[in-house]
């Protein structure tokens, strides 16, 4: 299999590196069907693409927020399916839940962020 031509193409390693996640972790991504390689080269070894670099990057933006590795498959699945008024109702209304989930995981990982920053002054101020 080769890459998609007129495309830019990257190894595993710059994407390693563009997206500040260690190869383990891309190789898992793969291996779970969340980011699999666009292609392989003769070698075997895995080629990547701008909108896998982008998909890639949406993974990183969920993985805080707390999302199974099915749920952000399905978010995935929605969010490349089709867009905006295309969309299945069964779908916005999937995504809807989603976002309902991640704005209530931000919020909590605010206050958790609060606390500490409350215990670093209190240590400032006592040591």
């Amino acid at each position: 299999m080769t890459a998609r031509t007129g495309s830019s193409t990257m190894h595993i390693g710059e994407l390693a590196e563009r997206t500040g996640l260690s190869l383990r972790t891309i190789r898992h991504y793969d291996e779970v069907g969340l980011l699999p390689a666009t292609a392989r080269t003769g070698g075997g070894f895995r080629v990547y693409s701008e909108d896998d670099f982008e998909r890639l990057m949406v993974i990183k933006q969920m993985k805080p927020l707390g999302f199974s590795l099915e749920e952000m498959a399905e978010i995935l699945s929605i969010l490349s399916s089709r867009e905006g008024a295309d969309r299945p109702e069964a779908d916005k209304a999937r995504l809807a839940e989603f976002l309902e989930e991640a704005v209530h995981q931000r919020a909590k990982m605010a206050r958790n962020l609060a606390q500490a920053d409350e215990f670093i002054s209190r240590l400032n101020r006592d040591s």
